[in-house]
């Protein structure tokens, strides 16, 4: 038996992504670009919040911890989805297969989780400007990534406790670049069904309020800007734009896979691709670009650099 559970399956075969040896190049050429630009630009977010002091705030604290994160989901399947491509037989290891399965959700639990406090760091900055440095708080800070991290452990440990003790005996070909639990508990060797409405249950249910919660307490903020500035909601929506643009970039895939009943379409692995690759190369440009005083930080490091 070569599993980690006793199983007989020793290797998974990624079918990856299909398409002609000319596209297949320029995918591979256009994903090394991207992943490029996550590690780049995410350290970049990371080392100019350490750097610069007029961005040791609970806000660019947290954005941080996000591109952390984002450069960690990104690692995860982006490297062998790249390395695949221009591979004619696609083979990982059953420990590697279930290793990332458990890191994709610890990294995609503690994104969702971070996410939910960067919302109530807006709501608090913006809505109880006078109590924000209470409600904000270094200590607070610290608990709300270390709440995060504890919660896609969690989260992931779940989904692994379960999936590593399913047999797997006969089909390993997987339809995809990468391993995840809608895919490769349809290759175990018993009744899915009951796995199936768990993996639903966790990760749907956990995407689905998540996301509900997010775009509540963002209409929230709105409301309550709008009462108090007649209708003029301009300024709350140039700090907001970023946020919504990256929830809703990082929760539709999320969505769509997780609650639509594991799918025997290939979409899913394309609409992976947006949280895998599109959205963590997007994150430093979404927030460069909408916001002023991490332009300034930038362009004070080029003239420091310049000296």
């Amino acid at each position: 038996m070569d599993g980690l559970n006793g199983s007989v399956v020793s290797e998974f075969v990624l079918l990856g992504l299909s398409g002609s040896w000319e596209t297949k190049v320029f995918l591979t050429l256009t994903f090394s670009l991207l992943y490029l630009g996550i590690i780049l630009g995410n350290l970049f977010i990371v080392f100019l919040v350490i750097a610069d002091s007029h961005l040791h705030s609970p806000m660019y604290f947290l954005l941080a911890n996000l591109s952390l994160i984002d450069v960690g989901l990104s690692c995860t399947t982006v490297p062998r989805m790249v390395t695949d491509l221009l591979k004619e037989h696609k083979v990982i290891s059953f420990q590697s297969c279930m290793a990332q399965v458990c890191f994709i959700h610890i990294m995609g639990g503690t994104e969702m989780v971070l996410l939910t406090a960067m919302a109530f760091d807006r709501y608090a900055a913006i809505c109880k400007p006078l109590h924000y440095l209470t409600m904000m708080s270094p200590k607070k800070c610290i608990l709300f990534v270390v709440m995060s991290w504890v919660t896609g452990v969690i989260h992931a440990m779940s989904q692994f406790s379960l999936i590593i003790n399913l047999p797997f005996c006969g089909p390993n070909t997987i339809d995809s670049f990468y391993c995840d639990f809608p895919r490769v508990i349809q290759l175990a060797c018993s009744d899915a069904a009951k796995f199936e409405f768990f993996g639903t249950a966790n990760s749907g249910f956990m995407s689905m309020v998540t996301f509900f919660l997010l775009l509540l307490s963002y209409a929230f903020i709105l409301v309550t800007v709008w009462k108090r500035s007649s209708g003029d909601l301009s300024k709350a929506l140039g700090t907001l734009s970023a946020h919504i643009t990256v929830v809703v970039l990082f929760f539709t895939p999320c969505i769509f896979i997780y609650m639509w009943p594991f799918p025997t379409s290939s979409i899913d692995k394309y609409m992976f691709i947006v949280d895998f690759a599109i959205t963590p190369a997007l994150n430093p440009v979404i927030y460069t670009l909408r916001n002023k005083d991490v332009q300034i930080a930038a362009e004070r490091l080029r003239k420091m650099a310049s000296l």
